[in-house]
């Protein structure tokens, strides 16, 4: 990597600085994340992805898997996300706080709740069976890495006197998933190929030694198995997998029309492409257009004439672009020296130095004991790594997990959650110059909009619109299920909003303020006037309230959740305020209705509470 590859931007312009001066004139550090052994969990795996496909790398060495994913397979439908009995609730539970009777209101409130969200899926497995041989590796020889400057993930060990190895990314601008193996010995690659999953799928060999997977998600939220003719019909999926080898050297065979078998090969090429018959929010699987294996077939066949080199050279100029933006450096190059870190690229002192290379799980083990500035700045890099993978324009927003799910029923559903997890995935956007990360997410406020305005009108007679603390795929507006502690929070759509203000407030893009982040916030903030209501002291408050996801001892000694007026949801209301009267006067719009309103209640919103050791009180309540 040369110097000149790296430029600081200046963030609110995007505009070039400088160029950066490496210190001590060395190169810039290598921004790896190393091991010495396969994962033994999936979190020890590599995740790569470019926002729609996503991969976890192992790196076994008799067999390896390549769990992968497909950003819009999900179960269920487009729903409704209204309740008409819940205007009568809510009567019986804003009575419940204004008495002081918060366990009783935390218990009624049970009848507000939605349907539970629905749930990310996986795609399936790539799976690579080796020869016996590769049981008598030496360990001393392996080594795995994710190299963030490249997003290129990498496996090297040792049969013998023969090294082999593997590369893995995933292109954006191809959407493809591509893994290259090689052998350093002619004719020394040979292994078996197969497609699975653990959703309903078949899978078959075509005539061009393709392996296609073709399958179904369930249509309802239970726990699969499903069959592809249950009812509702949900997303149907395909995965087509492309092999090619060596040209004159090596063979491929078809074993039972669902396996590829390589033998003797020097080099071999896996493209991997997926499609779905997911439209948008509001379109039934049922009812949809798309053609999985027709469009994956199309992709694949747009890319099978492009050699490994030129779908890495267009992978690695598009995620440069992003990556290079920022430059964060804490210690001097000639530090990692000291540190056995040396700050060299090149693949000789790589293998004949691998010694000196701490793991990173090592490196992490010895942080609050050595100084190891390098290890915050890969820390650093690894997160706008993470972003990039996982949210490009035209995917799908970020979910819980970002893109990478290993199970059928992962833990909170993989969804995104409004009450911390999806804002806080976009937070780095902006400071980190990933503003084109952030698109996903404007597409999903907007489709949460949709709903949300049924939800608020229905569920609340309010004017607006309304989002809780879950949602999915679906867009679910209303709240989930179970406990009023984390489900009864209509502040999941305000807190995204501040996301729009911020957009702005780094961009200065009036045409976005005025089309997009504008009407969103005017149908936020009208249902936030609608949802305050005034008090005995004369403040205007939130009634039902919620802490998201804590709890608190009533005055009667009883353990509750539901109050009024947490600091939370008082902090969110106005910032919003705030938000919508800046964007009001920079638009010429501080005449409007709505804004008048706004005006007359921001001085009427409850204060924050201080309590007698100074401290920030969470809940209203005294």
């Amino acid at each position: 990597m040369e110097d000149e590859d790296w430029v600081l931007v200046e963030p609110l312009t995007g505009n070039t600085i400088q160029e950066p001066t490496w210190m001590d004139s060395e190169i810039p550090r290598p921004l790896k994340v190393t091991f010495r052994e396969p994962a033994k969990y999936w979190t020890d795996a590599i995740p790569i992805g470019n926002g729609r496909l996503g991969a976890m790398i192992w790196g076994g060495i008799s067999s390896e898997i390549i769990q992968l994913n497909e950003d819009t397979l999900w179960t269920g439908i487009p729903s409704d996300f209204t309740n008409p009995d819940a205007p009568e609730a809510l009567s019986v539970v804003r009575k419940f706080v204004d008495d002081g009777q918060y366990a009783e209101a935390s218990a009624a409130a049970v009848k507000l709740f939605g349907k539970p969200a629905d749930v990310y899926q996986l795609l399936g497995d790539i799976k690579l069976e080796f020869d016996d041989s590769h049981l008598t590796y030496a360990e001393e020889t392996y080594y795995r890495e994710l190299d963030l400057d490249t997003a290129t993930a990498k496996v090297k060990y040792s049969v013998g006197d023969i090294e082999f190895t593997r590369e893995y990314f995933a292109s954006y601008p191809d959407q493809v998933i591509v893994v290259r193996l090689s052998a350093s010995r002619s004719g020394s690659l040979s292994f078996k190929l197969s497609l699975d999953s653990m959703l309903d799928h078949r899978c078959y060999v075509n005539a061009e030694s393709e392996i296609i997977m073709e399958g179904s998600c369930p249509g309802k939220r239970i726990p699969p198995k499903v069959e592809a003719s249950d009812s509702p019909k949900g997303i149907q999926f395909s995965a087509v997998l492309d092999l090619q080898i060596s040209d004159g050297i090596g063979a491929v065979h078809v074993l039972g029309n669902k396996m590829l078998k390589v033998e003797g090969s020097d080099w071999a090429v896996l493209l991997l492409v997926a499609s779905s018959s997911f439209e948008s929010p509001f379109i039934k699987p049922s009812d949809s257009r798309k053609d999985p294996t027709s469009e994956s077939l199309r992709a694949l066949k747009s890319i099978k004439n492009l050699s490994y080199s030129d779908l890495y050279a267009r992978h690695l100029d598009d995620y440069q672009n992003l990556f290079h933006r920022v430059l964060f450096q804490l210690c001097k190059s000639s530090d990692l020296v000291m540190n056995n870190l040396r700050p060299s690229t090149d693949a000789s002192y790589l293998k004949e130095n691998k010694g000196d290379l701490v793991p990173t799980v090592e490196r992490i083990k010895s942080f609050q004991f050595d100084e190891d500035p390098s290890l915050v700045e890969l820390l650093f890099q690894f997160g706008r790594y993470l972003l990039i993978s996982c949210s490009r324009p035209g995917t799908q927003v970020a979910n819980l997990q970002g893109i990478w799910n290993k199970d059928l029923q992962p833990s909170w559903d993989s969804a995104p959650h409004l009450n911390i997890n999806l804002e806080m995935n976009y937070w780095l956007s902006l400071p980190c110059n990933l503003s084109e990360c952030q698109e996903p997410l404007f597409d999903f406020i907007k489709s949460l909009s949709t709903n949300g305005s049924k939800t608020a009108r229905v569920n609340y007679e309010k004017c607006g619109w309304v989002v809780h603390h879950k949602s999915d795929i679906w867009a679910k507006s209303s709240a989930d299920r179970e406990n009023a502690v984390w489900a009864l929070w209509p502040m999941g759509g305000a807190w995204l909003c501040t996301h729009l203000w911020e957009h702005y407030n780094y961009s200065m893009d009036k045409d976005f303020l005025k089309t997009e982040a504008y009407p969103l916030l005017e149908g936020c903030v009208s249902f936030l006037l609608d949802w305050l209501v005034e008090r005995p002291e004369g403040y205007l408050e939130t009634n039902p309230s919620t802490s998201p996801e804590h709890m608190f001892i009533a005055p009667d000694g009883k353990p509750a959740s539901v109050s009024y007026s947490s600091t939370m949801d008082m902090a969110i209301i106005k910032e919003v305020f705030s938000s919508i009267v800046a964007a009001s006067e920079i638009l010429d719009r501080q005449n409007d209705d709505l804004v008048q309103k706004v005006r007359q209640a921001q001085p009427n919103l409850r204060p924050t509470q201080i309590a007698e050791d100074g401290s920030i009180m969470e809940w209203g309540i005294q």
